[in-house]
């Protein structure tokens, strides 16, 4: 249940597995949809999954450039939501990005995330050299980016206060620093309803992430979530511990809940590569069976 950081499978004769956790530069990642594409045909994955956070911005430019390259794709989003204090982030797919549900919640985030944004960078701009512009500098995608704390980070990267992204993260952006401050989300159960109103399937992304949280969802907590819809659990992710793991297994075994893996890949903004953890196609047709929202670009082309 290892991660295979750095691991290249693209000498195999066939691709195998599907890495359904990826971000691009319509969140915080580095790399057009396009290059997250031509990138996981090299890296040997069967398909992949574009999840961008709080956004489906980017959904087209992947589906262009998936339908272009023969390679099967997901659409999906990475939902920031709390949950009694806990911070947790949900991975949907294959939701209709037209439902008005959803797409209200989305405003509401996407309002409140750039407000917490810019109220940090005022505070950060008293004590290091960047502003608000330098920020909105790092932004690739215009006003369709979900701008956040990974834009602040480049920021003084590019400033020269850090060498990279991660030291920033361990520095001023730290979640555990002064200038922290918490990110504006609406609930689990709010998440959960919003995407399965829309036809969606949702999976909670890396729940046994210690390093992110010091505090994890319960079994309980996970428990009510099953009660009112939850499909499944990214178990095979690189923050999830062994122990963490077991456990996760095991729940998912109790409620027969799907069991995923993705990479978390944000090109050059997190040292995790593409395809380094990776879902059955098993798994996949499940998820496509359970949604109604939408349907996959070029599955089952496999």
């Amino acid at each position: 249940m290892t991660h295979q950081t750095g691991v290249n499978p693209a000498s195999s004769h066939e691709r195998a597995g599907w890495d359904l956790h990826c971000h691009t530069v319509f969140s915080d990642g580095t790399m057009t949809p396009a290059e997250m594409v031509s990138l996981a045909g090299k890296q040997g994955v069967a398909g992949l999954a574009i999840t961008d956070h709080d956004t489906n911005a980017g959904w087209a430019m992947a589906a262009e450039a998936a339908e272009s390259e023969g390679m099967p794709l997901l659409l999906g989003t990475e939902i920031t939501a709390e949950d009694q204090n806990v911070s947790v982030h949900m991975l949907a797919y294959l939701y209709d990005p037209e439902d008005m549900v959803i797409t209200r919640l989305f405003d509401r985030t996407r309002q409140a995330r750039l407000a917490r944004t810019r109220t940090m960078v005022d505070r950060i701009s008293r004590d290091y050299p960047i502003t608000w512009q330098d920020v909105l500098d790092q932004v690739k995608e215009g006003e369709r980016t979900t701008v956040g704390r990974p834009h602040i980070a480049d920021a003084l990267v590019r400033a020269g206060v850090y060498s990279d992204r991660s030291k920033a993260f361990a520095g001023v952006c730290s979640s555990s620093g002064p200038y922290y401050l918490p990110t504006p989300s609406p609930t689990t159960h709010q998440v959960l309803k919003a995407v399965k109103h829309a036809g969606g399937v949702v999976v909670i992304a890396h729940p046994g992430a210690t390093q992110r949280n010091p505090v994890l969802l319960s079994d309980v907590q996970i428990g009510n979530l099953v009660r009112e819809g939850l499909d499944g659990l990214e178990v095979r992710h690189r923050d999830n511990s062994p122990q963490e793991q077991e456990r996760l297994l095991a729940l998912a075994e109790r409620w027969d809940l799907l069991v995923t893996g993705g990479s978390d890949w944000h090109g050059k903004g997190k040292p995790n590569v593409l395809g380094e953890n990776r879902t059955s196609s098993e798994v996949v047709g499940r998820i496509i069976d359970r949604a109604y929202g939408i349907r996959p670009v070029g599955y089952p082309s496999v």
